[in-house]
């Protein structure tokens, strides 16, 4: 990613959150709990985290809320949300209703607003897979267990957001266990702000070695968009709990009763044989979406309070 475009993003995300804080401490905060119910009218607001180009983001969710008002009946509007700490701020005073969350995302939600419900996830979600990557001039070669993981001492390292489940969270933790000191890295680690960012930088050299989505590295091979004939793959992570759409828990008194569960099944009912959801799941790099519960992730909960990234 240009220095340009993150400089135009996260300035972006700043003003937004910066919005949202001054309308709370000013208590003029617009929320749906305050202005919408049963037939108001109002459109259910969706957003994500911003966890790849936001040119494929802007392709995705539209199609998808535009899928979902079709099959529910529900007027739904994706709002696009430039960091991941803007999108746990939205959701937590109810600009949005529902959001695409990473697992560690969701988890900091879900300690703002209680009640919140982790509704559904992707078919590859329940076990998601990190990948550490190197530029081939490192000198760094693949490995086998996690201790391999040692070999990153004295190279430079980054990793995508700070709060990015598989390009920060993760990759940490197992770097823990691999015995990683992270003082031992050539620089500190840098914070690439999303994963193809994040590959972008190892390919060109920038950094030596990156943590990486594995979901978002192979739709990168696939897209070719970037060269990435110099990058190795060194590592793949054992599976984890991560993305997931999570819900507030007053969808039903501001949008209707059963609003939740409309808008869950209707998730859970895209199918790869209709040519629409087929586009969208695509895009999402599944085949289907499947139920989940917050339990699901409480190793993402348990790893992040490790690592003081959850108060």
């Amino acid at each position: 990613m240009s220095i340009s475009r993150r400089s135009l993003i996260l300035g972006s995300g700043s003003l937004l959150l910066l919005s949202a804080c001054s309308s709370e401490s000013t208590g003029s905060a617009v929320s749906p709990s305050s202005t919408a119910g049963a037939g108001s009218g109002r459109p259910l607001v969706i957003s994500a985290i911003p966890d790849q180009d936001p040119a494929k983001l802007n392709r995705l969710y539209p199609l998808l809320a535009t899928r979902l008002s079709s099959v529910t009946g529900l007027q739904v509007k994706y709002q696009p949300i430039t960091d991941y700490p803007a999108v746990v701020r939205a959701f937590e005073v109810g600009d949005i209703g529902m959001s695409w969350m990473g697992g560690l995302t969701g988890v900091q939600a879900r300690a703002r607003v209680s009640g919140a419900t982790a509704v559904a996830q992707r078919d590859i979600d329940a076990a998601f897979h990190s990948l550490f990557i190197a530029n081939s001039s490192s000198g760094l070669q693949a490995f086998t267990e996690v201790s391999g993981l040692k070999a990153l001492e004295g190279h430079s390292l980054t990793f995508g957001s700070e709060t990015s489940t598989s390009g920060r969270l993760m990759p940490q933790y197992f770097m823990q266990q691999g015995g990683v000191d992270l003082a031992r890295l050539k620089g500190k680690p840098g914070f690439s702000g999303s994963h193809d960012a994040t590959i972008e930088a190892v390919a060109s050299g920038s950094f030596e070695t990156g943590a990486v989505n594995e979901q978002v590295w192979t739709s990168t091979q696939k897209a070719g968009k970037v060269d990435i004939s110099k990058v190795i793959i060194l590592w793949r992570t054992p599976g984890f709990a991560d993305y997931h759409w999570l819900a507030r828990p007053d969808l039903d008194q501001n949008y209707g009763a059963g609003t939740t569960a409309k808008i869950t099944d209707a998730l859970l009912g895209l199918k790869a044989s209709v040519p629409e959801d087929k586009a969208i799941l695509d895009l999402f790099g599944a085949m289907s979406f499947i139920t989940t519960e917050n339990s699901n992730y409480d190793q993402i909960e348990s790893v992040a309070k490790a690592l003081g990234l959850l108060a």
